[in-house]
């Protein structure tokens, strides 16, 4: 169960101020053109800390039919529309999450990576976004991972090569005993082998030995708690950045696209691999995050992919900045 809550919140974000966790084929399948952005990156202060969300791109596709596993292709079709969005076509951003904090440069997800930005110019943008932001991929420090979906790991390579050269990389310990485990693998549905085969790729040789796994409940980089949000993956991570009174917290996926999941917290996404783990949670983080008005950063929010959560009488919204 994810150990989200009020009290956890406070606690670990105390905690770090005290020391200043859907299978690729599936992404990879809908590929199409990039939806217009105004700009590849968004910069802002979280407390003294500098931090910047970064657009990877957007992947645009055709509705499936059970994107909503638990909702008829008409109801979802419904909010899409309320939401003024395409009720044919799905359009999902990625957006990693940069942050400065003396001499730690530390990226949260990676986003596609340069390998699918050859194939299509929709999505890979992190690294050129990252550097337009003034963030030298070189000097990345540490790249923090929240769990092992192909559009938050596939940007740890570039070719066979790791992006992020000087950079140590975070996994939540969770995640990978799961991703790695081989009695794991051959009990797992067909279609989410591939996503296993994936971390197998990611991760092979020189990249394995840059890892270091991290536990949640505690600091991973200064000023940068993990918090168990299970649901979505076995180890899916959410993270609370904080300096000095100001504290964001990054929900990773905890929600995919706002106007169905945000909106309507019941409803069960098709990536989510423990749907009813994942709702709960869920609900535990935006009963949390709106009660303390904190500001939200979200991997599938759309660019600036910041803003605010408010609680409704049927769910939640996004007030975005």
């Amino acid at each position: 169960m994810s150990d989200i809550s009020r009290r956890t919140l406070l606690t670990t974000s105390t905690a770090a101020l005290g020391t200043m966790s859907v299978a690729p084929a599936f992404l990879e399948g809908f590929f199409s053109s990039a939806m217009a952005q105004s700009a590849g990156f968004n910069k802002y202060k979280v407390g003294t800390i500098e931090a910047a969300g970064i657009a990877d791109g957007v992947n645009t596709f055709p509705l499936p039919d059970r994107f909503v596993v638990n909702q008829p292709r008409e109801e979802v079709q419904k909010a899409l529309a309320a939401a003024k969005l395409d009720t044919e076509k799905l359009s999902i951003p990625f957006n990693p999450f940069v942050f400065q904090n003396g001499n730690r440069v530390v990226l949260i997800d990676t986003g596609m990576g340069p390998a699918a930005n050859e194939k299509t110019p929709a999505v890979g943008n992190a690294v050129k976004n990252l550097s337009a932001a003034g963030y030298d991929p070189s000097k990345i420090t540490d790249v923090v991972i929240s769990h092992f979906h192909g559009d938050h790991i596939n940007g740890l390579l570039n070719g066979a090569n790791p992006t992020y050269p000087n950079a140590q990389v975070w996994v939540p310990a969770a995640e990978w005993k799961y991703w790695t485990d081989d009695g794991e693998l051959s009990r797992a549905p067909d279609a989410r082998k591939g996503a296993f085969a994936n971390v197998k790729r990611i991760f092979a040789d020189g990249l394995k030995n840059k890892v270091t796994q991290y536990e949640h409940g505690k600091e991973v980089v200064p000023g940068l708690t993990a918090l168990a949000t299970f649901g979505h993956t076995p180890g899916h991570t959410s993270f609370v950045l904080a300096s000095g009174s100001d504290k964001l917290f990054i929900q990773s996926d905890v929600t995919n696209i706002p106007a169905l999941f945000v909106a309507n917290p019941g409803w069960h996404a098709m990536f989510d691999q423990d749907a009813k783990m994942a709702e709960e949670t869920r609900r535990k983080t935006y009963d949390m995050v709106s009660a303390e008005k904190m500001r939200v950063q979200g991997f599938h929010f759309p660019f600036p992919s910041l803003g605010r959560i408010e609680k409704t009488a049927t769910g939640y919204n996004l007030v975005a900045a």
